[in-house]
């Protein structure tokens, strides 16, 4: 999976991310424990940041989920980067308009900084992915420890958040997935979720490519990849307004991965 996103938008998250992650190379914060994956995780039991107790997690698997669990003539349709006071309540309602659920992948520092709106996505239907803290595409370069707090922290990031509604997916920013990483999102039931079509709209190509991207792809799998942050998504909208039609009329309903 290509590393494409624009270099401004996160070098900004990863500064604002810095309290948080600034030990992540030098030691886990985490109380863990060896699990049958080979991963370690957090110990049952372990408190969250408010206080409440973390609940027991099933794992899923640890491979990069692509199918959608409407079958073979599901569309997954994901919105990253978010949430954003501006873009994301214009995507929920546009959605709504045509009645289709997504799965929206965050950023933790913004689901800190939204809580309202993560709530909103949650009421609406749809469901969560952690996107880690930072969205650093150089994840998979980076040592155990550090891949750890931003999955983890963002986990409990989102589900703060959220009002305790987990993220059911992994994505990594920029596909910069590992086999650590994949294994210790599965091990908190965070699917690892990759992307089949990429309307490439953090490039701004004009709505008119985008669309013709995503009616040129779709035979190469389910998962769409379009974002509601990181800057001007008006034309994200535009694309939207056409492309969702325009699946519908082709026989593809509209799901979540499988998990």
């Amino acid at each position: 999976m290509a590393k494409h996103k624009g270099k401004s938008w996160h070098s900004r998250l990863l500064a604002a991310a810095l309290g948080v992650t600034a030990l992540a190379a030098a030691t886990s914060v985490w109380t863990a424990q060896a699990d049958t994956t080979g991963v370690r995780s957090p110990q049952a039991g372990a408190s969250a940041p408010d206080g409440r107790s973390q609940e027991q997690v099933r794992k899923v698997a640890a491979d990069i989920a692509h199918a959608s669990e409407r079958g073979p003539r599901g569309v997954n349709i994901t919105i990253d980067d978010g949430p954003d006071p501006n873009w994301t309540p214009q995507v929920l309602q546009l959605l709504e308009d045509n009645d289709v659920k997504a799965t929206f992948c965050m950023v933790g520092t913004q689901a800190q900084a939204y809580p309202d709106l993560v709530k909103k996505v949650v009421a609406a239907g749809h469901r969560l992915c952690n996107h880690t803290v930072s969205h650093d595409t150089t994840m998979d370069t980076k040592s155990e420890a550090y891949q750890a707090k931003q999955i983890l922290d963002a986990e409990r990031m989102i589900t703060k958040a959220s009002g305790g509604v987990r993220p059911q997916y992994y994505r990594a920013p920029g596909g910069a997935f590992t086999p650590y990483s994949r294994k210790l999102a599965a091990s908190r039931g965070m699917r690892p979720l990759g992307w089949n079509v990429d309307s490439r709209d953090f490039e701004r190509p004009g709505a008119a490519t985008m669309v013709a991207t995503v009616k040129r792809e779709i035979t190469n799998g389910p998962t769409v990849l379009f974002h509601d942050a990181g800057g001007d998504r008006s034309q994200t909208l535009d694309a939207l307004r056409e492309v969702l039609p325009w699946l519908r009329q082709q026989g593809y309903s509209f799901g979540f991965p499988v998990r």
